[in-house]
C-alpha cells in the first residue's frame, strides 16, 4: 500500500514537472517595447546645422548621453513581439562644438523610407535590366507658365522660414 502511494506521488510529481516545461498554447504574451520610437519622418526633418534644442524637439530626449562623448546622442528602440525575436533599431546624432547637428549614423538614413517598401511604393532598391533592354530616361519637359505645377513651384520657392519662439522662463520666487 505504501509503495503504491509512493509510486502515485512520484508519477504525479514527474507529470507536473513535465507540464511545467511545456508552453501552454493560447497564453497571451505581451509585446515589450523599450526606448525611443524613431520614425523615418523624424529623420527626414533633421538638417545639418540644427541646434540641440531643435533636434530634441523633433526626436525627443535621447535615451543615452555619453559623458565621454558629449557631442553624441544615441536613440535606441527595441521591440520584442510576444513569443517572437527581438528587433532593435538605433540612431546616433552627432553635434559639433558649436552645438549644431553634423551627422547621423545608424539604422535610419535621410530619404530612405521603409514605409514606402511596405506600402508598395518605390523603395529605391530596383533591379535593373541588362543595358541592351533598358529604356533611356526621358528628359523632363519644362513646366508651362500658369499651370498648376508652376503655381506649386512658386509657392514652394516663396516660403519664408519662421524662427521657433522660445518661451520666457517662469518666475519661481514666492510672492
Amino acid at each position: 500500500m505504501q509503495n503504491t502511494k509512493l509510486l502515485l506521488t512520484s508519477f504525479t510529481f514527474v507529470g507536473l514537472l513535465a507540464l511545467a516545461g511545456c508552453s501552454f498554447p493560447g497564453v497571451y504574451k505581451i509585446d515589450i517595447q523599450q526606448g525611443n520610437v524613431v520614425t523615418q519622418d523624424m529623420i527626414n526633418q533633421l538638417r545639418p546645422g540644427m541646434t540641440r534644442k531643435q533636434v530634441r524637439f523633433i526626436m525627443g530626449n535621447p535615451l543615452l548621453t555619453d559623458t565621454f562623448h558629449a557631442d553624441r546622442w544615441d536613440y535606441l528602440y527595441s521591440l520584442q513581439p510576444g513569443g517572437g525575436e527581438r528587433q532593435q533599431e538605433r540612431i546616433s546624432v552627432i553635434f559639433n562644438p558649436n552645438d549644431q547637428l553634423v551627422s547621423l549614423s545608424g539604422d535610419f538614413m535621410p530619404g530612405v523610407s521603409r514605409d514606402e517598401a511596405i506600402l508598395g511604393k518605390d523603395s529605391g532598391t530596383n533591379v535593373t535590366a541588362p543595358a541592351e533592354n533598358a529604356e533611356k530616361p526621358k528628359p523632363e519637359k519644362p513646366v508651362k507658365p500658369g499651370s498648376l505645377l508652376d503655381q506649386i513651384q512658386k509657392d514652394v520657392d516663396g516660403v519664408e522660414t519662421v524662427p521657433v519662439p522660445t518661451p520666457e522662463p517662469l518666475e519661481t520666487s514666492p510672492q
